[in-house]
């Protein structure tokens, strides 16, 4: 009778190296980085003062605000802490930073602590939704009831 050879017991599967700490942060610190440079830019040239930035060529073109009008006066307004003026100038735009430095604050803790990067997903009705609230504030803010959401004429 032949003897079988004793098979090798499996090894435990080797952990999967964490990159560094510094590593991991790269991105949402590069992210940041992306984002400071032009709101620096903003912050010291002010919008409110005519002949800095060209004017929005959907005001121009119908006479209506855009969604996005207001928005750099609202960027310079929150660089200067000031939420009032910064949700009159433009309302959206002041929910979208306020969202948008939750999800990098997210992202930061989760290269911190070497966790997932969280994702997003809106999916097909968000998009719709999200749609939805781009129409309609542009209409209630080029109505009379909606005045206060549109930005100061200059």
């Amino acid at each position: 009778m032949r003897a079988i050879p004793a098979q090798p017991e499996p090894s435990a599967p080797q952990p999967v190296p964490q990159p560094s700490v510094l590593r991991r942060l790269s991105r949402p610190l590069a992210a940041l980085a992306a984002v400071a440079i032009p709101t620096a830019y903003v912050a010291a040239v002010d919008p409110n003062a005519a002949g800095h930035y060209p004017t929005c060529p959907v005001l121009r073109a119908t006479g209506w605000w855009c969604p996005g009008c207001g928005g750099l006066r609202c960027v310079h307004a929150l660089t200067r802490g000031d939420l009032t003026t910064a949700g009159h100038d433009n309302l959206l735009v002041l929910l979208l930073a306020g969202v948008l430095g939750l999800l990098w604050l997210r992202w930061l803790w989760a290269a911190l602590t070497g966790g997932r990067a969280p994702g997003i997903s809106i999916g097909s009705g968000g998009a719709v939704g999200l749609t939805v609230l781009l129409v309609v504030f542009t209409v209630v803010r080029n109505l009379p009831i909606g005045a206060g959401l549109a930005p100061p004429l200059l």
